[in-house]
């Protein structure tokens, strides 16, 4: 099988592999993309949570970006985990040499288990300057309230949340509703055309790390292939609850979903 397309991952490294660019890189090769990677952070963390995290210097980041697309020209580019201003501007400046139009933005600010990944003054100027120079948002509810300074408790709030990204300069939001507590799982796409809410059965699991991360980079490989954006997001939500209900059950907390539920082995290659 020959890659159809090409995805720059610009986000932070998971040792544990169920988040982060562990998983961009899984979700893209088993979607058949071709994965390249600037590193942002690396993080010592595992199922239950994060112990620390190391930044990679800005202009490793940049060197990375330019580097590597100088050489291979990325189809998209999805963006993760940016910890600090000067990484975000340094992200920007790179983005802006590049041109590629089609790239995804996922919000990271904090992991699974509550470890805050980026610093308030990071989230000013992630709202201020970046949001504006992507194509795709995809926050999840937390982040969204944080990014848009609403409470959301429903449907309506992720609609209202939704316009607010959307009035700060966002050409496209997929709202996530995953953190709400109810059996069906609504997530909000929109755009300035139109609105989409996508309804699936909630999967009764504690093993969802890394769902985030792997719903953008997915998104970003149907994107990059030529889908619709709105087909990319109703595409990866499929992917991404697949691999969630094959529910891996490994380690002790919130254990990662199985990025494999898209391949099939040939014969020759099974054990």
């Amino acid at each position: 099988m020959k890659p159809k397309s090409k995805i720059l991952i610009i986000a932070g490294s998971d040792s544990s592999g169920g988040a982060g660019i562990q998983a961009d890189i899984k979700t893209v090769t088993a979607l058949g993309g071709y994965a390249m990677t600037a590193v942002t952070a690396i993080t010592a963390q595992n199922t239950t949570g994060v112990k620390s995290v190391v930044p990679i210097p800005p202009k490793e980041i940049e060197k990375q970006i330019l580097f590597t697309s100088k050489d291979i020209k990325p189809d998209a580019i999805k963006i993760g985990m940016l910890h600090s201003p000067i990484v975000i501007n340094s992200v920007i400046k790179s983005l802006q040499k590049v041109k590629t139009k089609k790239i995804i933005l996922d919000p990271v600010m904090v992991a699974k288990g509550g470890f805050k990944l980026i610093n308030d003054t990071a989230i000013k100027v992630l709202k201020e300057k970046l949001i504006k120079k992507v194509y795709l948002i995809t926050p999840n509810i937390p982040e969204a309230e944080v990014l848009t300074k609403i409470k959301i408790k429903n449907l309506e709030d992720m609609i209202k949340a939704a316009n607010i990204l959307l009035n700060s300069g966002v050409k496209n939001v997929l709202l996530k509703g995953g953190h709400r507590n109810s059996k069906i799982m609504k997530d909000v796409f929109l755009n300035k055309k139109e609105i989409k809410i996508f309804k699936n059965k909630k999967i009764k699991t504690k093993n969802t790390h890394g769902t985030g991360c792997t719903l953008s980079s997915a998104i970003a490989t149907f994107f990059a292939c030529g889908k619709s954006i709105n087909k990319s997001c109703e595409l990866g939500i499929k992917y991404v609850n697949q691999s969630i209900r094959s529910n891996l059950n490994y380690g002790k907390g919130h254990g990662p979903i199985n990025h494999l539920s898209s391949i099939s082995i040939d014969n020759k290659f099974k054990r």
